[in-house]
């Protein structure tokens, strides 16, 4: 029999711990992966991975694309594709800029030009996709030859935005106090960033609360996971899907008038592979094409670890473009192969049960 002192002394029962999740595990994988390569960069390269402007240029030159991959995850979650970004971003481009040099137009109705583009297109992807059951691919592959296609009727030849209030935009520079670099002459020269590093920054922030913290969120990663499933759970599948393709949609209109922004030129050729570099940037950040699984903080750092490889294989002196996209291929390849292997072992419990009898036990087979 226990006397009082036992019985008055209750040890609380340890709390079992959560495992990680397959999204919060491979964002996890690519943040790491980023750090350790942007760090092996700045100790072997040194040179321009040593100046914090070079870093913040990354996001310069690529929010536009962020923007447009941030919309891509909200569909991949979902268990869509969507490859039409390039093409609504290079329409954009081009009719703001004919808009704002023909037309007379107002910065603020070239704004809304491009939203009218983005939910144009949303709109008929959603539709199609969700509610008449095409296949994504198709749907969104004819979107993105139409638009190709409709830049060139807008404007056969490239176009260049001198619009006097819209330039006043495109030059306009936020500098970052305290971060910056020494110049030659010894003079400190403060790093910038562009107005369109805001706004993408804006949207990776609010699609995070949307995913993590929203009911349709959570529908999206529910239908991505199993949409019969999520159908017998009360979930409006099309209505989801269908929201989805509309925010890809605007999300590109966006991404249209950033780069308009960034560039101040409407060509046809403009965002050439900016949807493949979408789905690569996911890819990376640990999202799955099959669905269920995305992050769209792990987008970001997917962006910034193409990107980075892009600029350590620079500087290795490889400047051919062909040796860019090797890498690249490369480097989609081993993530979609470590990807499929940490799966492969979180669903059946232990790396062990992947190996064979006489691994697991140390033991060898006697005949």
């Amino acid at each position: 029999m226990k006397n009082g002192k036992d019985l008055l002394t209750v040890k609380p029962e340890k709390r079992r711990r959560e495992p990680i999740s397959n999204t919060n595990l491979l964002m996890s994988i690519t943040v790491c992966t980023f750090i350790g390569m942007y760090v092996l960069a700045m100790i072997v390269w040194k040179g321009g991975f040593l100046n914090p402007q070079q870093f913040l240029d990354l996001f310069n030159n690529n929010a536009f694309l962020l923007i447009i991959a941030c919309g891509l995850t909200m569909v991949m979650i979902s268990g869509g594709i969507d490859i039409s970004g390039g093409g609504i971003t290079a329409l954009v481009t081009m009719a703001c800029v004919v808009y704002l040099e023909d037309r007379g137009g107002t910065v603020i109705g070239s704004m809304l030009l491009a939203l009218v583009i983005g939910i144009g297109f949303g709109l008929v992807h959603g539709i199609l996709i969700a509610y008449m059951d095409i296949q994504p691919f198709i749907v969104t592959l004819a979107g993105m030859f139409f638009a190709r296609g409709m830049v060139t009727i807008v404007s056969i030849a490239p176009r260049t935005a001198t619009h006097a209030d819209f330039m006043k935009i495109k030059q306009m520079r936020i500098t970052l106090p305290g971060i910056g670099y020494y110049g030659k002459t010894g003079n400190f020269i403060p790093a910038q960033i562009e107005p369109g590093v805001i706004v993408a920054v804006t949207i990776v922030i609010i699609i995070a609360v949307v995913l993590k913290w929203t009911r349709f969120g959570r529908n999206l990663y529910a239908i991505g996971g199993h949409s019969s499933s999520a159908l017998m759970l009360g979930i409006n599948v099309k209505r989801t899907r269908f929201f989805a393709y509309l925010i890809a949609g605007i999300l590109s209109g966006i991404a249209g008038y950033v780069y308009l922004m960034h560039t101040g030129a409407g060509d046809a050729a403009n965002a050439t592979q900016a949807e493949m570099q979408a789905i690569a940037s996911n890819i990376i950040g640990g999202t799955l094409l099959t669905g269920g699984v995305g992050n769209v903080i792990g987008t970001l750092f997917g962006m910034l670890s193409l990107k980075t490889i892009t600029n350590i294989v620079i500087a290795s002196g490889l400047t051919k473009p062909y040796y860019q996209s090797i890498t690249t291929g490369l480097m989609l390849c081993f993530f979609i192969l470590l990807q499929s292997v940490i799966l492969a072992i979180r669903e059946r419990g232990s790396i062990k049960l992947l190996l064979p009898e006489w691994m697991r036990t140390g033991k060898s087979k006697k005949k």
